[in-house]
């Protein structure tokens, strides 16, 4: 019942204009689906030929996104870096009413967010498939794993198997970049991803995916080389011996290879679990 609320409130938020193409309001991002309808076009490939320009985030939204980054920034500070990995929508609200120098969020920053979990992210060309259906989704502690040194948790089951064998098979040179995100987690990095782009939805949500996404929250994880730093999340990893190693293990797979369907860039670190 909470969903169905939830999707109702959003549907009457994108009434408002919340979120627009570089051209026209948001609300007549319906008439690009339409249009996908009509030509009756099933295929990823064929839909994004369509899509002639990048679509932004409209300029009047850019003090509402300033100010949910923040108290997200402010959040993850509060709780610590490991705990935000995991923390639930409700949490982080409540988080930011009671913490100390983090004002609650306003209506209209609850309703930017649930805007950003709730659109479909085809109208700009990000064709994956949808991994949660409801913000307030939980992970939960039971299910999780933390790993020493990394800040980072994983699923308990496949997923940590997954990653104690990779380290057994490659070396101590592997660390994990990065593990289980919760939506509020991907939130934020969606929302850092779009003020680094100037708001560009397209070129966002090529490396990181939309909130509802990411496979991260289900058991997808990344793995990098040590020293390696930020070029881990380049392609320059696939270069390494690390990665030509991976390469050959049999049980695990890239999710997000080269020209994949799901309009996102090549990502030779991200590992596909599920």
């Amino acid at each position: 019942m909470r969903s169905i609320m939830e999707r109702r409130k959003f549907l009457k938020y994108l009434q408002l204009g919340s979120i627009s193409t570089a051209a026209l309001p948001f609300s007549n991002a319906n008439l690009f689906a339409d249009t996908l309808n009509r030509h009756n076009l099933d295929s990823r490939v064929e839909k994004q030929e369509l899509i002639t320009s990048d679509i932004y985030l409209p300029s009047n939204q850019f003090e509402l996104l300033k100010s949910v980054k923040n108290k997200l920034k402010l959040i993850q500070r509060h709780v610590g870096y490991g705990n935000f990995n995991i923390i639930s929508f409700d949490k982080a609200v409540g988080v930011a009413r009671w913490g100390r120098g983090i004002k609650r969020f306003t209506k209209d920053e609850l309703n930017f967010m649930e805007s950003l979990y709730y659109y479909d992210p085809s109208i700009h060309g990000f064709y994956g498939q949808r991994t949660s259906t409801n913000l307030t989704d939980l992970i939960k502690k039971k299910d999780v794993l933390k790993i020493p040194r990394t800040g980072h948790y994983l699923f308990k089951g496949k997923t940590v198997e997954t990653y104690t064998h990779m380290k057994q098979d490659i070396g101590n040179t592997i660390v994990l970049t990065s593990g289980v995100r919760s939506i509020v987690k991907q939130m934020k990095l969606y929302i850092d991803k779009i003020d680094k782009t100037n708001g560009n939805l397209s070129k966002a949500s090529k490396s990181l995916a939309p909130p509802a996404f990411s496979y991260h929250t289900i058991g997808d994880f990344d793995i990098g080389k040590k020293g390696f730093g930020y070029s881990n999340f380049t392609s320059r990893f696939a270069l390494t011996n690390e990665f030509l190693r991976m390469r050959k293990l049999k049980y695990i797979d890239m999710r997000y290879t080269i020209n994949n369907k799901d309009g996102v860039r090549y990502e030779p670190w991200h590992i596909k679990t599920i």
